[in-house]
């Protein structure tokens, strides 16, 4: 299954006031894997930005004077998400500014669900927790994610945490896929272990009845949480 986790940035929040994006992210997954596949752009949004706008993005009008206009890039954002499940936190928002945005340009799109499905992961975290927050940054802590980065919002940025938070909260199984260096030892020279040479024996260890009673009562947790989409499961059946 391919998956697009998307996030905007825009001038401001009310599209009836003519307000426009100034920036679209996008992280793909595939088999429940972050394949290292990215779209950003920065696009010109041919009008001021709001201060308050600003303040959350950081994006300047001198940043995007430059930049090419959303007509510009339609083609190569639409390529991105065709066909795929395309996840946004709090969606109303995204797909209200890009089909906006698409009723702007000499295209004959309008709408969002001609060329993708459409995830409001907001939704599906109130639903899972609810009575809590339910922000991204709420989601980051309670699934113990990463967020130290995030100084000020940028649809990058929010999209790649998105990604990370869709998988934790959908099951808990998250892999990154990336080029070589994702696989170089970062460990202290202290800590590596030199792999040539004899080996001592490793010993076998045999897991209590106790031990596998807990194990089995995690999966069949993780498979309610997931909708039966455990990945040990998957690994069991294969053997």
């Amino acid at each position: 299954m391919r998956i697009v986790a998307l996030d905007t940035e825009t001038t401001g929040t009310e599209i009836g006031e003519g307000h426009r994006i100034v920036e679209i992210g996008c992280v793909e997954i595939e088999n429940r894997k972050l394949t290292g596949r990215e779209f950003r752009r920065l696009i010109n949004p041919e009008r001021s930005i709001d201060p308050e706008a600003y303040k959350v993005h950081g994006i300047s009008e001198e940043d995007v004077a430059d930049q090419p206009v959303f007509a510009e890039i339609e083609e190569e954002l639409v390529e991105f998400i065709s066909g795929a499940e395309v996840i946004m936190h709090n969606a109303g928002f995204d797909v209200g500014f890009i089909e906006n945005e698409f009723s702007l340009t000499p295209s004959a799109l309008s709408k969002l669900e001609t060329i993708c499905d459409v995830t409001d992961t907001l939704q599906m975290a109130r639903s899972r927790h609810p009575g809590q927050r339910n922000s991204i940054d709420a989601l980051c802590k309670r699934y113990d994610i990463d967020a130290s980065a995030r100084e000020k919002h940028g649809a990058l940025l929010d999209a790649r945490l998105l990604a990370q938070v869709y998988l934790a909260m959908t099951g808990g199984q998250i892999s990154l896929v990336l080029g070589e260096e994702s696989r170089v030892d970062k460990r202290p020279a202290a800590a590596r272990r030199k792999t040539g040479g004899s080996r001592a024996a490793l010993n076998r260890y045999e897991p209590t009845d106790e031990e596998k009673a807990a194990h089995e009562a995690l999966l069949k947790k993780i498979d309610g949480l997931s909708g039966n989409g455990c990945l040990w499961r998957e690994i069991e059946s294969a053997q």
